[in-house]
Parts: structure tokens; sequence; C-alpha cells
């Protein structure tokens, strides 16, 4: 059963640290095509959300102590991260096909102001996680 929990953890491990990583890096340079990065990244916030759903279900069940409200924070953040790509950058980067060049730098910043505010919750799902175990 351990084998499951390693799993599991490297999944969450690995596709967190893509997902960050991608968005913290589009964020500090607009001059990357955020608009190929878009499906990995929210791939990877697919798959760290529900390893993370399985991690929560297999250490934390019921219990809501303060360790769970800290990750709690971090869950919030993560999912507003995602529903801020979702609402920026997915729209800029469908409309980008075919646009001409002032349309395009206006939707480029869009992205990348997306994936700013993104960045910024992901940095605070972070320190969550990793404080969650001083509570």
């Amino acid at each position: 059963m351990q084998y499951v929990y390693i799993v599991t953890l490297g999944l969450h491990v690995m596709a967190g640290v893509f997902w960050a990583g991608t968005t913290y890096t589009l964020a500090r340079d607009p001059e990357i095509r955020v608009e190929r990065f878009f499906g990995p990244q929210m791939g990877a916030a697919a798959v760290a959300m529900l390893s993370g759903a399985l991690l929560w279900y297999f250490f934390h069940g019921a219990y809501f102590g303060s360790m769970e409200q800290v990750l709690a924070l971090g869950i919030v953040a993560a999912l507003s991260a995602a529903g801020v790509l979702g609402i920026m950058v997915a729209p800029a980067r469908r409309k980008l096909a075919g646009v001409n060049g002032e349309d395009e730098a206006a939707l480029r910043d869009r992205m990348a102001k997306g994936e700013r505010i993104a960045a910024r919750l992901l940095v605070l799902t972070v320190i969550c996680m990793a404080i969650a175990r001083l509570f």
C-alpha cells in the first residue's frame, strides 16, 4: 500500500512543480508564447489537484485541524489560480489566431497578466504546503 502513497505523492509534486514553474516563468517573460504551454499547464493543474485530493483522502480524511485549515487555504489559492488561467488566458489564446499586431499585443498582455496573477496564487499555495507541517 505504501507504493500507492509514493506514486500519488510523486505525481502531485511533479505536476505541481511543472504547473507552478511554467506559470512563474511565463509571468516573468511575456515574450514566451503562452499559448504553447496552456494545455500542458492545465493538464498538470488537473493532475496536481486530483492527486492532491487523493492525498487528502489518504492522510487527512474528515479531520479538519489547524494543519488542514492551512492546506485548505492553499487549495483555494490553487483552484483560484486555475480559474484565473481559465478565465484570462484561455479566451485570449483562442482569439489569438488571425488577429492583427495591435490586437495581438493586447491579447498577449492579457495572457501575461493572467499568468502573473496565477503565479502569485501558486506561490501562496506552495507557502501553505510548506508551513502546514508547523501547525
